[in-house]
C-alpha cells in the first residue's frame, strides 16, 4: 500500500512539475509575444507623455482614451512612419489642433525657431478656425516669400500640392510647406468672400529677426519704434538691449508692433512683460488640476514711459499675453483690430527617432480673468484700414496712427505737468 501511495504521489508531482515547466514556457512566449517593437514603444510613449500632461483629463473619458490605446496598438507598426500615423490617429478625437506629434524635421524646424535662428519654408504660421475646422493663417513671417505673394491673416489654406488640408490636418499641412531652400510648392488659398487662387512658392531661408528698432521723429517728440515678430528664447535678452538703447536716444514713449506675432515660447512673452510692468499679475494659468499660478511682474522696469501697442489678427498666444496684461494693468492702450484667441500653452516633449509631441498642458486667463481662447482681445481703438505690406515703414498708416495717439498722450502729460509747476509757483508766491 506505501509503494502504491509512493508511486501515484511521485506521478502526481511528475505531473505538477510539467504544468509548471509548461506554464512558464507559455509565460514566457506570451509575454515575447506581446513585446513591443520599437516602434509600437513611440506610439505607446507618445500615448503616456499625453495622459500625464494634457490640461484637460476630463476629454479622456469622453473619447475613451485606453480603449483607443488598445486598439491603436493592435494594429501593424513596424516603421516611425507608421509610428507617427498612429499617433496621430490616437490623438484625434481629442479634437485639439495644438496637440500633435512633430516628425524630426518639423521637431528640428521647430526648435531652431525657438531659438530664434533662420527657418526654410514659405513662412506661414497656421492654425486651426474653430468655426469653420478649416487650416487659417494666423500671420506671415516678414519677408517671406508668403508675405511677397499677398497672403494675409485670415486666409484659408484649401490645398497643398493638390493635398486638400482638410484631409492633411493642421500638423501635415505645415510639414507639406516646409522643404528644401529653393524648392516650390503650389498652395490654393481662399479668402473670407470665398475667392479662390493658387499661389507657387518658392522656399527660401528666412530670417526670423525678432526683435526690431528705430526711432520715429516729428516736430515735437521722439518716439521709439519696437516691433516683436516672434518669442524665441533670445527674445527677452534683444529686448532689453533694444529698450536700453531707446532709453539712451531719450525716446519719450514707445510703440510695441505686435502685429503678426503667432507667439512662440509663452516664458519669454511673459519676461518681455516684466520689462514693462512694475509688481503687476502678468497672466495666470490653469493646469489639469484646475490649479491656478499667478505670474506677477518684477518691481524693476526699464521702460516705464508712455507706451501703445499695435494688434492684429495675427497676433497670437503668448503675444496675446503681453497684449493683455499690458491692456488689462492699463499700461498701454491698444491700437487696431481683434487677436486671433488662443489661449491655451503647449510644452513640447522628446520622442525616440529626433520626433517630438506638442501637449496642451495649461489654458490662461488675462489680469482681469478674460478667456481668449476662440475670443481674442479687442483694442481700446479699432483701425478698420487696410495694413501696410511693409510693418513699420513710411507708409504704414498704423503706425502712423499709434504716433499720433501716443503723441497726444505726451502733449496731456506736458499740459498736466505744467498746471503742476504753475500750482506750485503760485503756492510758492502766496507763501512770499
Amino acid at each position: 500500500m506505501p509503494s502504491t501511495f509512493n508511486k501515484i504521489l511521485s506521478f502526481m508531482q511528475r505531473i505538477i512539475i510539467l504544468m509548471i515547466l509548461f506554464c512558464t514556457t507559455s509565460f514566457i512566449t506570451i509575454s515575447n509575444a506581446q513585446a513591443l517593437s520599437d516602434s509600437k514603444q513611440i506610439v505607446l510613449d507618445a500615448w503616456v507623455l499625453v495622459n500625464e500632461g494634457y490640461y484637460d483629463p476630463e476629454r479622456f473619458v469622453e473619447i475613451q482614451w485606453k480603449k483607443i490605446r488598445q486598439k491603436i496598438l493592435q494594429k501593424q507598426i513596424d516603421t516611425s512612419e507608421q509610428a507617427f500615423s498612429a499617433i496621430e490617429e490616437m490623438l484625434k478625437p481629442l479634437e485639439d489642433p495644438y496637440t500633435r506629434v512633430l516628425r524630426p524635421t518639423d521637431y528640428a524646424l521647430l526648435k531652431s525657431s525657438n531659438l530664434g535662428s533662420e527657418i526654410n519654408g514659405v513662412g506661414l504660421q497656421l492654425g486651426k478656425d474653430e468655426i469653420t475646422g478649416k487650416i487659417i493663417v494666423i500671420s506671415t513671417l516678414a519677408g517671406s516669400p508668403a508675405e511677397d505673394a499677398g497672403i494675409v491673416a485670415g486666409n484659408f489654406i484649401e490645398s497643398v500640392n493638390g493635398e486638400l488640408s482638410s484631409n492633411l490636418g493642421l500638423a501635415n499641412t505645415a510639414s507639406k510647406l516646409r522643404g528644401e531652400k529653393g524648392t516650390k510648392v503650389l498652395v490654393e488659398i481662399s479668402a473670407n468672400d470665398g475667392e479662390l487662387k493658387e499661389v507657387d512658392l518658392e522656399r527660401r531661408s528666412v530670417d526670423l529677426r525678432p526683435v526690431r528698432t528705430k526711432r520715429l521723429r516729428d516736430e515735437s517728440h521722439t518716439i521709439g519704434y519696437l516691433r516683436i515678430t516672434q518669442f524665441s528664447e533670445s527674445v527677452p535678452k534683444k529686448i532689453e538691449e533694444a529698450l536700453q538703447e531707446l532709453n539712451e536716444k531719450e525716446v519719450e514713449g514707445i510703440i510695441l508692433d505686435l502685429r503678426n506675432n503667432s507667439g512662440g515660447l509663452v516664458s519669454s512673452g511673459i519676461a518681455v512683460a516684466d520689462c514693462f510692468l512694475n509688481k503687476k499679475l502678468i497672466v495666470e494659468t490653469k493646469n489639469r488640476e484646475g490649479i491656478k499660478d499667478s505670474i506677477i511682474s518684477q518691481e524693476e522696469t526699464i521702460f516705464n514711459g508712455p507706451m501703445v501697442t499695435l494688434v492684429n489678427n495675427g497676433t497670437a498666444s503668448a503675444s496675446e499675453i503681453l497684449a493683455g496684461s499690458l491692456q488689462d494693468n492699463k499700461r498701454s492702450a491698444l491700437i487696431g483690430k481683434q487677436t486671433y484667441g488662443k489661449g491655451l500653452i503647449q510644452s513640447l516633449k522628446s520622442l525616440t527617432d529626433d520626433s517630438g509631441i506638442a501637449i496642451t498642458v495649461a489654458s490662461y486667463l488675462t489680469p482681469n480673468g478674460n478667456n481668449i481662447q476662440g475670443r481674442g482681445i479687442i483694442p481700446d481703438k479699432i483701425l478698420d484700414f487696410d495694413e501696410s505690406k511693409d510693418f513699420g515703414s513710411s507708409e504704414d498708416k498704423w503706425v502712423k496712427n499709434a504716433e499720433i495717439y501716443l503723441s497726444s498722450l505726451l502733449d496731456k502729460n506736458v499740459s498736466i505737468e505744467k498746471e503742476i509747476s504753475n500750482n506750485v509757483n503760485e503756492n510758492l508766491n502766496i507763501t512770499e
